[in-house]
């Protein structure tokens, strides 16, 4: 018998669950619990294995995600950090790299740094760029900061020294003397957050982990803690923001690898549907309740990269947010969710998010106390959701509440009664996802042609056709589970880690005896991390090297092999780099030379198979099991719309638009303009256009 595998996904609004056992997988979603999340945690666990008839103890391995990390940088919630660095760089997290994101704004307003100039604390070292020893750290001034860390209340340390990526020795000590003054403390260095070069960069990223640590520990120590006592002895297992799995102990380190836990999830998920499906190049659509994510997927990966912002003050604005060097699947999360709230801004337009209702209150339509009008109160007013069967029941909406709401907010002001404020509260959020979507293939150098978009999360399939529209794509996929994507993307992923450090050499002069004792060492430590989760699997190693041309500003990512280089490799790599630098720029730079600046070694398992599709009967027809009224977010127009239920359509099954077929997670609005058919898969595939 297969073992018991249980995902756990918190996000903003809700907690989402997915459990494999015998061959078939059970589905949950029940509304997050800010305050203490582990509850909520809990009551899903609860309910899944009791709707199972599972207990605790027959799970096998748990795997969680969650967006705390996140939320507690862009709420500004995290611990109380201070920072010691070299003497005379204290204001490198305030100065950046000196780019304006908008460089015609006069009035530009730029990311405050997690910690403020007081607690930015000087310490007396430097080290040269190779590592040398230029001034020793003068071990007594960092004994005379320990009253001063005391007497303003820090919670934790980040330690961020010039050239620490390459000698790590003046960080390392200063966390020893403090482990000996304060040894409560938690301290995050730079050379093992973020051993790379660029200081600011690694410094904000020191600075985060350091400012999440404390939050994050104790959450997963409580977390762990109640899973035992409930009787789970598996082990507990997080999703990375690169896409791997990890330990709770790797992950109290480094919690600022969790930020992009949840989407990286969704991405997987995607990843999997597509390579079920036979399609290559796929744009992943995720709409949850508090945000949206669009990660483009070509060749059945994600795309990767290995730096992220949070917390952006200006949208879709690259370079308006805090900067974390990290490895990350790469995707553009925008506020475009099911709780994100409308309002009209200065100019008396509509606008919808970022700031979300969250799980508590919710939406005005959830009974429980929220007044301000959501997109999900718009959707109910639309008459896209039957109130008394939202997720899956365990909800009963409200939908005078909901218009109300709309009326107040929106409809009094503009003079629209409350079905047409919630059509342009609808529409204004579907752009918003088109728009996101349109920046990222403009910044990835790719477009929508040919692709096919996957669809899921409890908002994706009900804004999937029309955001496809605005993005000129004319096939939507809407997988089983779409409702908890992400979690299921979590049972896909692979036990791995990845492991980036600097070393600056020339291709002309390249010391291959120094690069192979770096990725060597980087191996082993990917390899110690890894082998704490992957019982006896076998696993696969990826080298990357970034490269440029001399005197160029940022690198591209070469494979290398994944072995020890020998001389003769040399002359490949270069040819590699130039066909690489030709995808991006179409030419080379003939008589250039190529510097080195840092490499990557991921170490993973392969990824977990998927569940074989359940056997089901092959062409039945498709009957509605109800109508409703819904207003078409095109024309305005209100219109009886054929309701489906999911589970009774079996492959073959087709219907034309407009439709709704409706789900226990989600629903999956089938435009005028579309058509649908449930493949062999037993997924949704909605086709634009189609007779």
């Amino acid at each position: 018998m297969p073992p018991v595998r249980l995902a756990v996904d918190i996000g903003g609004t809700f907690t989402d669950l997915a459990l494999e056992h015998d061959g078939r997988r059970s589905t949950a979603k029940v509304l997050t619990t800010p305050q203490a999340p582990e509850r909520g945690v809990l009551d899903g666990i609860s309910r899944i294995l009791g709707a199972a008839g599972l207990a605790a103890s027959d799970i096998a391995i748990l795997i969680h995600g969650t967006t705390l990390a996140t939320n507690a940088i862009i709420e500004r919630k995290g611990a109380r950090t201070a920072l010691l660095t070299t003497e005379g760089f204290r204001d490198v997290l305030a100065l950046g790299n000196e780019s304006r994101y908008d460089q015609y704004d006069l009035n530009i307003v730029l990311p405050e740094p997690l910690v403020p100039r007081a607690l930015r604390l000087p310490v007396p070292e430097r080290l040269d760029n190779e590592g040398n020893v230029l001034r020793p750290l003068d071990e007594n001034a960092v004994r005379g900061l320990v009253p001063v860390l005391q007497r303003e209340g820090v919670e934790s340390v980040a330690v961020g020294f010039l050239h620490a990526f390459v000698n790590p020795a003046h960080e390392r000590l200063v966390r020893d003397i403090l482990a000996e003054a304060l040894p409560d403390l938690p301290v995050s260095l730079s050379c093992e957050v973020s051993p790379e070069m660029r200081e600011w960069e690694r410094f904000s990223t020191t600075v985060a982990n350091a400012y999440v640590q404390p939050l994050m520990a104790r959450y997963l120590r409580r977390l762990e803690q109640e899973l035992r006592a409930l009787g789970m002895a598996a082990p507990i297992f997080l999703m990375l923001s690169g896409g791997g799995l990890t330990t709770i102990e790797t992950a109290c380190r480094f919690p600022i690898r969790l930020v992009e836990s949840g989407p990286a999830g969704g991405a997987i998920f995607s990843a999997d549907i597509a390579r079920q499906c036979g399609l290559a190049n796929v744009l992943s659509f995720d709409m949850g309740g508090t945000t949206a994510k669009i990660c483009l997927i070509d060749e059945y990966r994600p795309q990767t990269a290995r730096s992220f912002e949070v917390a952006r003050i200006g949208r879709f604005r690259r370079g308006s947010g805090l900067p974390l060097r990290i490895p990350v699947i790469e995707m553009v999360e925008i506020g475009a969710g099911g709780g994100s709230l409308a309002r009209l801004d200065a100019l008396g337009r509509i606008a919808v998010g970022p700031e979300s209702a969250g799980a508590d209150p919710g939406p005005a339509c959830y009974g429980r106390g929220g007044t301000r009008p959501a997109v999900t109160d718009a959707n109910l007013v639309l008459g896209r959701y039957d109130a008394g069967r939202f997720a899956g029941g365990t909800i009963r909406l409200d939908a005078p509440a909901a218009a109300r709401a709309l009326a107040a907010e929106l409809g009094d002001a503009l003079g629209l009664e409350a079905a047409m404020a919630a059509l342009g509260v609808v529409e204004i959020v579907d752009e918003n996802m088109a728009n996101a979507a349109r920046v990222h293939a403009v910044e990835s150098g790719k477009s929508y042609d040919g692709r096919t978009l996957i669809a899921f999360g409890g908002g994706g399939p009900v804004h999937a056709c029309r955001v496809a529209e605005k993005l000129g794509i004319d096939r939507v996929l809407v997988p089983a589970g779409a409702g908890v994507g992400s979690a299921i993307g979590f049972l896909r992923a692979p036990v791995g880690y990845e492991v980036v450090r600097s070393l600056y050499q020339r291709f002309s002069a390249l010391d291959v005896g120094a690069v192979n004792a770096l990725l060597d060492d980087m191996a082993a430590e990917a390899d110690a991390v890894v082998a704490q989760g992957r019982f006896g699997a076998p696993t696969t190693q990826r080298r990357v090297a970034f490269m440029r041309y001399v005197g160029q500003g940022h690198e591209i990512p070469v494979m290398l092999p994944a072995r020890r280089l020998g001389p003769g490799d040399a002359a490949g790599i270069r040819v590699a780099y130039d066909a690489a630098y030709t995808r991006f720029y179409d030419r080379p730079v003939p008589g250039s030379d190529v510097e080195i600046m840092s490499y990557a070694v991921l170490v993973a398992t392969e990824p977990m198979p998927m569940l074989p599709p359940q056997p089901q009967g092959f062409g039945a027809s498709a009957a509605p099991v109800r109508r409703q009224e819904v207003r078409d977010t095109v024309t305005g127009a209100v219109a009886d719309w054929a309701v489906y239920d999911r589970a009774a359509l079996s492959p073959g099954a087709s219907l034309r638009g407009p439709a709704i077929i409706a789900e226990a997670e989600t629903s999956t609005l089938v435009g005028p303009r579309w058509s649908a058919w449930i493949n062999a898969l037993g997924y949704i595939e909605l086709v634009r256009g189609a007779a």
